[in-house]
């Protein structure tokens, strides 16, 4: 297929896109859940779960071979925003005291859903149609293992905002936990691709040039960009053009490095300067992640086949999948929580969050599914956790919140919409008492 045919089969597909991942976030608004586990849903309508299974012709029509490499590099572009929007939201979280209970409930957030996922996997071998052939036991257990073990923060960020909940404890606490999670979460997967390579160097490269650009994005950049930046008279097309060739650089860089575009778009985000110019691009990220996080969505949709469930063994291994995912995380951030000391009401709501793993996990299982480490099988089995552990959140969410208006009576008055407020026993906000010195 030409360029000159495959652009009026984009812009066709473009359209279909976002106006079928509109109306599916529209009616899932009404229970509660956020625009973006709506467009993650439509996206796997949109694929042979669905549609292709009512009407092949019209989705090879829509979606040709040739459409979804476009597809694919359009999703990167909406990542890339809306990882950078997510490293400025970490960034408002920092210093509030929560380092060392975010660093344990991270660290817990992490080793125990991934000792349960290989654990899982392991058990599964023999048994259930999900390995690769040519790729050993030992690294499709830990891809499970690190799948399970992310967490999905872009989501994190906007179900926090959409409920009110930025001047919680918790809200903060999960971002910060999050944020960490994710970061340590590419470095393993790029481990785990490493050890399928048969060759050290992938990981060397990605922690060596992580390390160089840690330095260079700290030390040079952010400086040259806050220089640059507070100086008066700037005109909005110059920040933003600025603004949007380093985080396309970034993006490049830790793509080649092998830690994936979404890395240095997170860290470029968490390290732009607070300057009030930096505003002016929000707008342009904001469209840039409406328009193109659903094509990733839908990409990601195209590859899913929940027909595949009808396997008994492999709708098995999808359930356990499922339990170990929300085991390992909700239960392990929840008890790292408790044992920091943090209410149980606190606790109980850091735990909901960190267990969404969606467009993270989705993620992840795309860099599987392109490096030949993933069949369509586990594919859909872990697409399957995603859908799970993410729809889950909202509801969960609000249970909790009636759970303690029912215990505390009506929230006082300042508290957000919906959402109790967590005191101490003199009455102050947790969102503002300095938990521990981090």
């Amino acid at each position: 297929m030409s360029a000159n045919e495959l652009a009026p089969r984009f812009f066709i597909a473009a359209m279909v896109i976002l106006l079928v991942c509109r109306l599916v976030s529209l009616g899932l608004s009404r229970l509660g859940q956020p625009p973006v586990v709506g467009e993650m849903i439509a996206g796997v309508l949109l694929g042979p779960s669905l549609l292709g299974l009512l009407a092949p012709g019209l989705e090879t029509a829509l979606f040709p071979e040739a459409l979804r490499p476009v597809l694919y590099v359009a999703g990167q572009i909406g990542l890339v925003a809306l990882m950078f929007q997510a490293g400025r939201e970490l960034r408002t979280h920092l210093g509030r005291g929560l380092a060392s209970t975010a660093g344990l409930v991270s660290a817990s957030g992490i080793v125990v859903p991934l000792v349960l996922g290989v654990a899982l996997t392991l058990a599964a071998r023999g048994h259930v149609d999900i390995f690769v052939p040519g790729v050993g036991i030992g690294v499709s257990a830990a891809f499970v293992g690190v799948a399970l073990a992310i967490t999905a923060f872009p989501m994190l960020a906007r179900i926090i905002n959409e409920r009110g909940l930025a001047g919680t404890r918790y809200g903060s606490l999960a971002l910060a936990s999050g944020g960490v999670d994710d970061a340590v979460a590419w470095v393993a997967l790029a481990a785990v691709l490493s050890v399928a390579s048969g060759h050290a160097w992938p990981v060397v490269k990605a922690v060596g040039g992580a390390v160089i650009f840690g330095v260079v994005l700290v030390v040079l950049v952010r400086p040259l960009l806050a220089r640059f930046l507070i100086r008066p008279g700037v005109a909005d097309g110059t920040v933003i053009l600025l603004i949007l060739s380093v985080l396309f650089a970034a993006a490049w860089f830790t793509d080649e490095i092998g830690l994936y575009a979404v890395f240095g778009a997170f860290s470029v985000g968490l390290a732009l300067p607070d300057a009030p110019s930096v505003a002016r691009v929000e707008p342009t990220t904001n469209a840039m992640t409406w328009v193109f996080v659903p094509m990733f969505f839908t990409y990601s949709g195209l590859n899913t086949r929940f027909s595949l469930l009808t396997d008994p063994a492999l709708l098995l291994f999808s359930l356990g999948a499922v339990v170990m995912a929300v085991a390992g995380k909700f239960g392990a951030c929840w008890l790292a929580a408790r044992l920091r000391g943090e209410p149980p009401a606190v606790a109980s709501r850091v735990g909901a969050l960190m267990n969404a793993r969606g467009l993270m996990q989705l993620i992840a299982l795309n860099v599987g599914l392109q490096a030949h480490l993933v069949n369509r099988e586990m594919f859909t089995a872990l697409v399957l956790v995603a859908l799970i552990t993410t729809t889950m959140t909202a509801p969960l969410l609000s249970w909790l919140d009636r759970r303690s208006s029912q215990a505390d009576g009506p929230p006082p008055a300042g508290s957000p919409s919906g959402v109790p407020s967590i005191t101490d026993h003199e009455g102050r906000s947790m969102a503002s008492l300095p938990h521990d010195a981090g």
